[in-house]
């Protein structure tokens, strides 16, 4: 039995081993495994931004992976530390991607809307955004995303805006300064949430400048998008606010580097249907992660994620062993074409090895017959009795498989014949009939 397991051994411990090597060959030239870590740009930690990148970094944390939470000053900062390869992940304000930035970042989707809010007294008599230039207005400072879309605006009105329009007064100290008449009008943008919005929404003497003309606004401009204030969302007995109120808003899309690995992006598009498809003040539940609200060029994986949904494995399996196999599936098919004619191969070589131990004494016996015939003496012929006693006796010994123990017998009973041959030429030369032993 254990010269048995040694011969299957030696046919199948050999393809064994070169399966093995194919399938490390096949793994080392898949894809590289998705990083463990990864890091987000977000915002100030008291704004949307932040908040929302805490819940993505709970999210992912629930596959394994770490995401290292960055408080940024903005979308400005947001898109530097992405250019420089300092951050993974960010989320951008719609409309300040420059042609730069569209050949290093993709988007996977534009994710909420950030109204363009601009707020002014009522005694500077302001109906229109192009009435702003003759105004002191706070357009948030340098590197803000506010100022990059105010400044744009600006440039879509035409004509010259002087530095009053322009000044860097940014959140609550731009409300202060609002408040005090220091200022006649102040814009930011931001979420409905932020609590200055709904502050100045109250305060007597201070309207919010409804952008009559949004549909046109964001037709120019991809990222841009119309919404409404509907009259009483923010308090409905105060009747807050007392008409409905049309704006600009900008959407912010979740920004990645291009060449952040899929698996990584196709969890964030997992995690971003959870966050953001909710009802909204400005957009009816299922209206975000919208695909198409985007400036930046769309991820080749939200391109298929938002066409086909999470992957047919993803459904199945954890994000670790989705992801294996969805890297390991290409290398599929070739291994098992190069595994079927090893395994095919491997039971006719296991055969031929067996039958060989069997085999190879015929050629012994076949010299031993001819020596036999060719003998003239009695000493040759009982020399070569000796040798086939000797080697019935080692093939008594063969271990092989009982499949294999008729060859066995078929091989001795052979070696008998040419021992009764043998011992029949001593009575052949003695004239006498030669006995039937075996």
């Amino acid at each position: 039995m254990e010269k048995t397991m040694k011969d299957a051994l030696k046919v199948y411990g050999p393809l064994a081993l070169l399966a093995i090597a194919s399938i490390w060959v096949a793994l080392s030239l898949i894809d590289p495994a998705p990083p463990s870590k990864v890091t987000f740009a977000s915002g100030g930690s008291s704004g949307a931004y932040y908040s929302l990148a805490q819940q993505y970094r709970e999210k992912l944390a629930e596959s394994d992976v770490e995401v290292e939470v960055l408080e940024t000053r903005g979308s400005i900062e947001n898109l530097a530390l992405l250019e420089s390869g300092r951050a993974d992940i960010a989320f951008v304000q719609g409309g300040i991607a420059g042609p730069s930035d569209r050949e290093k970042l993709r988007s996977l989707a534009g994710m909420f809307h950030e109204p363009f809010w601009v707020f002014v007294r009522d005694e500077a008599a302001i109906e229109d955004f192009g009435d702003l230039r003759d105004v002191r207005l706070a357009v948030g400072p340098d590197g803000s995303g506010t100022r990059a879309l105010a400044l744009d605006l600006q440039a879509a009105w035409g004509g010259d805006w002087p530095d009053a329009s322009r000044s860097p007064g940014a959140g609550l100290e731009a409300v202060s300064a609002l408040k005090a008449g220091d200022l006649d009008a102040a814009a930011f943008s931001a979420s409905i949430s932020a609590p200055y919005i709904a502050d100045l929404l109250e305060t007597p003497g201070i309207s919010l400048l409804p952008f009559d003309r949004a549909p046109a606004l964001a037709r120019r401009t991809a990222a841009l998008d119309e919404v409404m204030l509907y009259r009483g969302i923010l308090d409905l007995e105060a009747d807050v606010p007392s008409q409905n109120i049309p704006l600009i808003a900008s959407v912010a899309q979740l920004v990645v580097d291009k060449d952040l690995h899929p698996a990584i992006e196709s969890l964030l598009l997992e995690a971003s249907e959870e966050i953001h498809s909710g009802n909204s003040a400005f957009a009816p539940a299922g209206a975000f992660p919208d695909e198409a609200l985007i400036d930046l060029p769309l991820a080749n994986e939200a391109e298929r994620y938002w066409k086909n949904g999470p992957s047919f494995l993803r459904n199945y399996f954890s994000f670790q062993i989705a992801n294996f196999l969805d890297r390991a599936w290409v290398f599929l098919i070739p291994l098992i074409t190069l595994l079927i004619p090893l395994v095919r191969v491997a039971p006719p070589l296991y055969r031929w090895r067996v039958r060989r131990k069997i085999y190879v004494w015929y050629s012994d016996l076949r010299e031993l017959e001819a020596r036999g015939r060719e003998s003239q003496t009695d000493e040759g012929r009982d020399e070569i009795l000796d040798e086939l006693s000797d080697m019935q006796k080692e093939v008594g010994e063969l271990d092989v498989p009982l499949s294999y123990t008729e060859e066995v017998y078929h091989l001795r009973s052979h070696i008998a014949f040419v021992r009764n041959l043998v011992k029949g030429l001593y009575a052949r030369d003695a004239g006498t009939h030669p006995a039937h032993t075996t």
